[in-house]
């Protein structure tokens, strides 16, 4: 594997892993503007945890959900998968960090360092599907309200940056994952040429059949 190509891996998984803790407590997954005059307007933002407003004021009042299985069932599954995403990355940077060539963790055997990092690519690309799902079913849900002719003069909330931030997370995670399965050596031990024997019959040299020749010569002769 290209030390290269290991170092830029790295990199960007390590980049989704950090977007991913930046993301998961960022308050503005959701944002809607409700106008009205200046003393009456607000602005309403909400993430997985909590949800805000603010007035023209600047006057910031948050209110965290109250309860679990009271919430929508898209929100715990959004919970999870970040969670997991977490998890799943902190095993990938350390299993790439082992399987470096220029690291010295795991031993000299090249073979299984790549085998190694191949499992740490694995887990970056489960980081960045478990991130793109949650963000992505989120904002699904976000827009499917949006459009809802049954919410026509209710509160509209439109995408906030949080899935912004997951969303980038999980094409860097990706990449990178992907960059360490195409690079990494998944090669089974070289072993040495064996001897080819055709049609199990045993093969003799020239200089053997010379040797018996001579032999059998010598025989016939001693008894003339």
């Amino acid at each position: 594997m290209d030390p290269i190509i290991e170092v830029v891996a790295l990199l960007l998984g390590f980049l989704g892993w950090v977007m991913v803790g930046v993301a998961i407590p960022n308050r503005y997954w959701k944002t809607s503007t409700i106008d009205g005059s200046v003393i009456t307007t607000s602005t309403i933002y909400e993430n997985l945890w909590m949800s805000c407003a603010t007035d023209s004021t600047g006057v910031h009042n948050c209110r965290e959900f109250p309860s679990l299985l009271a919430l929508s069932g898209y929100i715990q599954a959004s919970r999870a998968l970040m969670i997991a995403s977490v998890v799943v990355g902190t095993f990938g940077i350390v299993c790439t960090l082992i399987g470096m060539q220029c690291s010295k963790a795991g031993g000299d055997n090249l073979i299984l360092k790549g085998r190694i990092a191949g499992i740490g690519g694995v887990f970056f690309l489960l980081q960045g599907i478990c991130t793109m799902i949650a963000v992505s079913w989120y904002a699904f849900n976000i827009t499917q309200d949006f459009f809802s002719p049954v919410n026509l003069y209710g509160t509209r909330f439109e995408l906030g940056e949080g899935l912004y931030i997951g969303w980038c997370s999980a094409v860097l995670a990706i990449c990178g994952g992907s960059c360490l399965l195409c690079a990494c050596n998944f090669a089974r031990d070289e072993k040495g040429p064996y001897p080819y024997n055709a049609g199990g019959r045993t093969v003799y040299s020239v200089a053997a059949n010379s040797r018996r020749e001579a032999a059998s010569t010598y025989d016939r002769n001693a008894y003339v």
